[in-house]
């Protein structure tokens, strides 16, 4: 199975428990395998490094608290079935990273809230869905004081007749002024059957904000296709390629490194198998 694989070759040192603390003399990255209910705290002026690796089938409620300079910069990979909720709390300074990958049926969850100044979060995932299944991404950013920056961009590929949907959200309060906020959805269709439907929304109660929202639903680009053809790649070896280089963009930013090319390769063999 693909999950125990990464997981074996990764040799992670794996944490068992419901809460998990990071100070200054804890471990700087740790990995937590099916967690259900956990609680992760980085104490103040902290950096560090976590990878959830949601291997079963089931629910999981994880709760992030950053405190004041903290950093974290987390890691979540689903495997078949499998489902989570995230919810990050946010201090002054604290910068949350999130790399997110789902190569199979599930629905990933994220909410951050940016509580005090300059507080920063950066989401970017990305779902493949073949055959008839069903990949979901939600995402709610909340600016509750000024001066915080939010990204998030995630990506979806469909094939045969697989459904994907993304939900996304960025409320930004009345006092929050000179908040910085990007929300991107951008999806690929592989079949006349595939659907993904996206609704990116903003809701600003503040004047002096920079925020953007988009989404893109479409297919492959049939002239860069020629093109490489035209190079002597076969259609098929073309049309992998776009596909690839489409999803490894955000495959290529996720956060641990073990998990990074070990993630590109199972990318490459579903989209093989699509």
């Amino acid at each position: 199975m693909e999950m125990e694989r990464i997981i074996r070759e990764c040799a992670f040192d794996v944490f068992r428990g419901e809460e998990l603390r990071f100070d200054a003399s804890a471990a700087a990255e740790r990995a937590v395998v099916a967690p259900q209910e956990l609680t992760v705290r980085v104490a103040a002026g902290v950096a560090a490094r976590l990878s959830l690796l949601h291997a079963a089938a089931e629910r999981s409620q994880v709760r992030v608290e950053l405190g004041a300079g903290a950093s974290l910069a987390l890691t979540q990979l689903f495997g078949t079935g499998a489902s989570a909720s995230l919810h990050a709390v946010q201090a002054a300074g604290s910068r949350c990273t999130a790399g997110m990958v789902l190569l199979a049926e599930g629905a990933a969850e994220y909410r951050f809230e940016l509580n005090a100044p300059d507080a920063e979060c950066a989401l970017d995932g990305v779902f493949v869905a073949g055959d008839a299944e069903h990949c979901e991404v939600g995402v709610r950013v909340e600016h509750n004081a000024a001066g915080c920056r939010s990204h998030s961009l995630v990506k979806g590929v469909a094939g045969g007749t697989a459904t994907g949907a993304f939900r996304g959200l960025v409320y930004v309060a009345q006092d929050a002024q000179r908040t910085d906020a990007r929300q991107q959805s951008r999806n690929l269709l592989l079949g006349r059957e595939a659907r993904i439907a996206t609704r990116p929304q903003l809701e600003i109660y503040a004047d002096d904000v920079k925020c953007t929202h988009g989404a893109t639903v479409g297919q492959l680009d049939d002239d860069a296709v020629l093109y490489m053809r035209q190079r002597g790649l076969s259609e098929a070896q073309a049309r992998a390629l776009q596909v690839e280089g489409f999803v490894g963009d955000v495959v290529s930013r996720i956060p641990s490194e073990p998990l990074r090319a070990l993630l590109a390769e199972a990318v490459s063999r579903k989209l093989e198998r699509m």
